[in-house]
């Protein structure tokens, strides 16, 4: 485990951790590329619409709705294989997550701008559980308002990246598009959700 601390941000990132847990990454990846029900919704930014830059899915357990660059995703529920990677996760991080979502970045024209996940829905003292499926890419960091300097971690197939609270507060994070990467990555962030 390595641990990444600045003012405001406490990450722990596990490389190879669904390796470790004996998960096949391959199989996973083709089984969710294969099984659900990707999404690619329209986003209004500054007053105009444009479809997301990536395919999304939302899976939680009922009532535990999400609202996300002004949509309500529609809930998928947990298949049995998501299910049981919730159920590891769980017990290596000792967190109740009642929500997942996953986002398909299909080539590294994919991609996901600056962004912390701090929806009022989202429940703040609990942590963000990232996982990493496929082709390697960068996740960059920036503060939102100290001095510290922006950086960036490289997320490989398995590893698993846990974003502690405070960070969501006061840093945000993106990925950036990359011209040369041809390949899929799809990433679950396992959250938790204040059910309504």
């Amino acid at each position: 485990m390595i641990s990444i601390e600045r003012p405001g941000l406490h990450l722990r990132h596990f490389p190879a951790w669904l390796q470790q847990e004996q998960f096949n990454t391959t199989v996973l990846r083709q089984s969710l590329q294969a099984e659900l029900p990707w999404l690619q919704p329209r986003v209004t930014v500054y007053g105009r619409q444009h479809l997301t830059p990536r395919l999304t899915c939302w899976v939680a357990d009922p009532g535990c709705s999400y609202r996300y660059s002004g949509q309500v995703q529609a809930i998928t529920p947990w298949s049995p294989v998501l299910n049981d990677l919730r159920q590891h996760l769980q017990q290596h991080l000792g967190v109740r997550f009642n929500s997942l979502l996953l986002n398909r970045y299909r080539t590294g024209a994919d991609r996901m701008g600056w962004h912390a996940d701090d929806e009022p829905e989202l429940d703040n003292q609990a942590p963000i559980a990232s996982l990493s499926l496929g082709v390697a890419r960068d996740l960059r960091f920036r503060p939102r308002h100290s001095g510290e300097a922006p950086f960036a971690i490289s997320l490989d197939d398995g590893d698993l990246l846990v974003m502690d609270p405070p960070t969501q507060q006061h840093w945000q994070h993106a990925l950036p598009s990359r011209a040369r990467v041809m390949t899929e990555r799809i990433n679950l962030t396992f959250r938790v959700i204040r059910p309504a």
